[in-house]
């Protein structure tokens, strides 16, 4: 299966960042170091990132990418049948990846088991190294006054000096 996914989601001061690295590992080889896993949806309005297996995932984010346009940029509403789909369908129901979208307003995880959830805090992450960039963000967030982009990016570094699935060829997708 392939694996290797570190993503990302800060808010600070009315402004909203996505970064995920790009590695994508395959048992215990790096088949691709620029793996693009963020992308700004809906006219510019919504960032998404996704973790897990890559063609799992790709589904997922071409199908989120379709609720979002039916429900005309309306994040929680697009996530919440993405998640009632992805539950319900026995093919989707397979799919082994996790989700996050963003708009101006709210950050969500989606997973396969049908949980939409809105963390209570400004920084999120998913993947393998998710908890390692979680953690640093945190810190970041806690005791600088460093914007949400920048948060990530260092984040990220760190997560990858520890997180033998993350690299640090980093993108960064923002808004605000």
């Amino acid at each position: 299966m392939f694996k290797g996914t570190t993503i990302l989601a800060v808010r600070r001061n009315g402004k909203v960042a996505l970064g995920g690295d790009g590695q994508v590992t395959f048992q215990n080889i790096i088949m691709k170091q620029k793996a693009n896993k963020v992308r700004k949806l809906y006219r510019g309005k919504v960032l998404a990132g996704f973790a897990g297996a890559v063609a799992d995932a790709l589904t997922l984010f071409e199908k989120f990418e379709k609720k979002i346009e039916q429900y005309q940029g309306n994040l929680s509403r697009a996530s919440l049948e993405l998640a009632k789909e992805w539950r319900q369908d026995k093919v989707l129901r397979k799919l082994e990846a996790l989700m996050i979208v963003a708009d101006r307003e709210k950050t969500l995880v989606i997973s396969g088991s049908g949980d939409v959830i809105e963390p209570d805090e400004d920084v999120v992450a998913i993947g393998s190294g998710g908890g390692y960039a979680q953690a640093a963000a945190r810190a970041l967030w806690d005791h600088t006054d460093y914007d949400p982009a920048r948060i990530i990016n260092i984040s990220i570094n760190i997560a990858a000096s520890i997180c033998v699935y993350t690299n640090s060829y980093i993108t960064i997708e923002e808004l605000g």
